[in-house]
């Protein structure tokens, strides 16, 4: 074979090398993004739910305190 040939496959397989290690790199890049923002999300629906029973307690914590209140004044007007 004769050096052209030679160089051009030389040149043709480092140029695969380099484009398949950059396409593999940017694939466990991204695999990497796309966890974290899995993590985020996952914090964010716990929070979302933990307000949500949160705010059930709070809305349960009023109506005691309405019905306290309410007895507290029927007791009142009795005397």
């Amino acid at each position: 074979m004769s050096e052209t040939v030679v160089i051009a496959m030389l040149s043709l397989f480092g140029t695969l090398v380099g484009t398949l290690g950059g396409i593999a790199l940017n694939s466990k890049l991204s695999n990497y993004r796309i966890e974290q923002l899995e993590k985020k999300v996952d914090k964010h629906n716990n929070l979302i739910e933990r307000m949500f029973h949160a705010e059930e307690a709070i809305n349960i914590l009023d109506e005691k305190i309405k019905v306290a209140n309410h007895r507290i004044n029927d007791l009142e007007e009795d005397k």
